[in-house]
């Protein structure tokens, strides 16, 4: 993350004025720069759109400044891998909300499969005040990640594809060459030992 980003806040910039419009001849030029990867004409990108980035995940994220500021970056990175040239400002700035909106809707997904995941390992039922839940939702999502991770290589990525992924059993069978009624064992088995090590490691706390 670049340096200058860490200090950003929406205090530090309530009424910052946009980016001068561009001619469309000093887009084309300016995005022509970025493609070759011109370090000049990438921290003068930086310095034009960040402000304006963040501020456009400030709203998306409806007001959390921490998730804005990752967002924000994860777009900055996205930009760089795919920028092309642009004739003309709004179209370039189109194009970076695109990929805001993109980062946004990825974030939710994720965040929809981890709560699928916790669901599938702890068959719990929703509490009705929301706010044990997400302590208990974040406490068990980070033993879960954990425990994953110690997992060998074999089963922890026959997890991660089943579950984060959504792979179906049949895909799975089929890409590792073996049967469907296969693959359901290894993931019963993967799956009791992932629970197994995690509730120990809740009954420890």
């Amino acid at each position: 993350m670049l340096a200058e980003e860490a200090s950003l806040t929406p205090a530090a910039f309530p009424l910052m004025a946009e980016p001068a419009t561009r001619e469309a001849r000093e887009v084309a030029v300016w995005t022509a720069a970025l493609r070759r990867g011109d370090d000049s004409a990438w921290r003068e990108f930086h310095s034009a759109y960040w402000p304006r980035l963040f501020r456009y995940h400030l709203v998306l994220s409806r007001g959390n400044e921490a998730a804005a500021q990752e967002a924000a970056h994860q777009t900055f990175l996205r930009a760089v891998r795919h920028i092309r040239e642009f004739a003309s400002e709004a179209v370039l700035w189109g194009w970076l909300t695109a990929l805001a909106r993109s980062v946004a809707v990825d974030e939710i997904r994720r965040q929809t499969r981890q709560r699928s995941l916790l669901d599938q390992f702890f068959h719990r039922e929703s509490p009705a005040n929301g706010a044990p839940q997400v302590d208990a939702d974040e406490r068990l999502l980070a033993l879960l990640e954990a425990h994953l991770a110690a997992l060998p290589d074999a089963e922890r990525t026959l997890i991660e594809r089943k579950y984060l992924a959504g792979e179906s059993v049949r895909d799975l069978a089929a890409s590792l060459a073996t049967t469907e009624t296969a693959v359901d064992s290894r993931l019963v088995r993967a799956r009791h030992q992932l629970r197994q090590s995690v509730l120990a490691a809740l009954r420890h706390d």
